[in-house]
């Protein structure tokens, strides 16, 4: 997942799915409806940065005027603007959403703003914007628009949910997901439990509404706020979802969206979770495919088939399961089973790692963990003072308010079982029991599967990548089906996620359509 560039191990990393989240849920979907006002505005009227049909509650939001500041970083400005916590009940309280903004660099005619998100969900879209997408951007579309990010409602910088303290997370991310008996299935249980009860107790009320219906929301009062007539948008992995979410309530200020790796809102949380756990099987069959070409590979040697690689590295696991081993850590942390298979995952999201994860499973096998130990830390986010960002939390929290949980009980974990493991003999047993975390939320799931339409909306750019691990192909092409104005722009390729990731013709073709509003032909195909 994480390459020695800091640019692009920001660039993966916040591009989590769930599923592949250690005790975290399954990608989340969830409603597209819009109150009736918003369909009132789609309608017909005329797009303004400020619609004319905007309910008199939420004027004051739709019309603050943002004081940007120096945030620290050199060439940012940042600021903060308001929203609803509870779009139904606009009088029950704010939430402060944290923006930040580099400007235009020019020369030549401002496009307007351009809002990125990393995913996640949980993914800080203002530490992406400033750690890359400020920066790595093709220089000519940073010339044109003011790039902006937005951390939505609960993440990072925007009233953070939280869940647990960095020991409580350690023992959290050390847990058993693949329990052997009762008295392992009822550890995992209570691990889940005292997740849930630590979010809950931090923000009973904000816990409600981080929806991403909600957070999409949130986008079109930053629209306003920054004077754009319509919302300018590239959204990667989860951000796929905001976006699309977006398109869907407000399809007549949807400007140039471009949703790379993208999900699709029709499956149910279970589904999701099954066909993620057959995309990081595929990507483990690339990697196993490329180390089996090497003498130094440690799942077998050269000549190693994937099959083979596969059985190997889920003895590792089993040997792991029975007798962690040591890591240097200065905290005295272990390698589990649970840390090394997240230490593996992290790794598929991007094949420039695959070098730095044969090099850990390499020091595994002779008692040094420290290499997959340092995977999972990054996947997580822990830093080297044992503390954790918030992603994990917030990833959670979304997911699990929108859509109902995949399993309500360890028993139908049990009975799934066959079909995960179908799905990814590698991952499937552990992808099955993480993905009941959601059964022991606080809070009930408020959204539910949905075809997205947003007819009358501009060309959207929906991108997929062939072998993706945590957002397969096929839900690119399922997006790209229910959105009336997509073109599906496909990458032959590894990893997650296609632009900025080294195909001239997928950054050319994202290019084109940003500066020009050119979309592709639906249907392109680039390696």
């Amino acid at each position: 997942m994480h390459t020695r560039r800091t640019t692009r191990r920001f660039r993966t990393a916040a591009c989590l799915l769930a599923a592949a989240a250690l005790l975290v849920s399954g990608c989340s979907s969830g409603s597209t409806s819009s109150t009736a006002s918003s369909a009132a505005e789609e309608k017909g009227a005329a797009p303004t940065a400020l619609p004319r049909s905007t309910p008199a509650a939420l004027m004051s939001y739709y019309e603050q005027k943002p004081s940007w500041r120096d945030c620290g970083v050199p060439g940012f400005q940042c600021a903060t603007v308001k929203a609803p916590l509870d779009y139904d009940a606009p009088s029950a309280g704010d939430v402060r959403l944290a923006l930040a903004r580099k400007k235009a660099t020019g020369p030549g005619k401002r496009l307007g703003s351009l809002l990125v998100n990393p995913g996640g969900p949980g993914g800080s879209a203002v530490g992406y914007l400033q750690a890359y997408a400020g920066i790595g951007y093709p220089a000519e579309v940073r010339a044109r628009y003011d790039m902006v990010a937005v951390d939505p409602r609960g993440v990072a910088r925007s009233e953070p949910v939280e869940c647990l303290d960095g020991p409580g997370m350690d023992a959290y991310t050390r847990t058993d997901v693949t329990p052997d008996d009762a008295r392992e299935t009822d550890a995992l249980v209570a691990a889940y439990r005292k997740f849930a009860e630590g979010c809950g107790a931090d923000a009973p009320k904000l816990l409600r509404h981080v929806s991403t219906v909600e957070a999409a929301r949130d986008m079109d009062i930053v629209r306003a706020v920054l004077g754009d007539k319509k919302l300018n948008y590239v959204g990667a992995s989860y951000g796929t979802f905001l976006g699309a979410t977006y398109a869907g309530l407000f399809p007549s200020r949807t400007g140039r969206l471009v949703l790379d790796g993208a999900m699709d809102p029709s499956l149910s949380a279970r589904q999701l979770n099954l066909e993620q756990t057959a995309g990081f099987e595929t990507a483990f069959t690339a990697f196993a495919k490329d180390c089996g070409r090497r003498d130094d590979c440690p799942l077998g040697g050269r000549g190693t088939g994937p099959e083979q690689a596969g059985k190997n590295l889920k003895a590792l696991f089993a040997d792991l399961d029975a007798r962690p081993i040591p890591t240097g850590d200065a905290d005295g942390r272990r390698l589990t089973e649970s840390l090394a298979t997240i230490g593996v995952i992290a790794a598929m999201y991007d094949e420039g790692a695959w070098q730095r994860l044969r090099e850990a499973l390499t020091a595994a096998k002779r008692n040094d963990g420290a290499g997959l130990l340092a995977l999972a830390d990054s996947y997580y986010e822990r830093d080297a003072d044992g503390g954790y960002a918030n992603l994990m939390f917030a990833n959670a929290a979304v997911n699990c308010l929108d859509l109902p949980a995949a399993f309500d009980s360890p028993d139908e974990v049990r009975a799934a079982l066959p079909d995960f493991e179908e799905a990814s003999p590698v991952f499937g047993e552990g992808f099955a029991w993480m993905a009941l975390n959601c059964a022991y939320w606080p809070v009930r799931a408020t959204g539910e599967p949905q075809r997205i339409e947003a007819k009358g909306a501009a060309p959207i750019v929906v991108v997929g990548t062939t072998r993706d691990p945590a957002t397969p192909y096929r839900w690119a092409e399922a997006l790209a089906d229910q959105l009336s104005s997509a073109r599906l722009l496909t990458h032959e390729g590894d990893g997650h996620t296609a632009y900025g990731r080294g195909s001239d013709c997928i950054d050319s073709t994202i290019n084109a359509y940003l500066l020009r509003g050119t979309p592709p032909a639906d249907g392109k195909r680039c390696s």
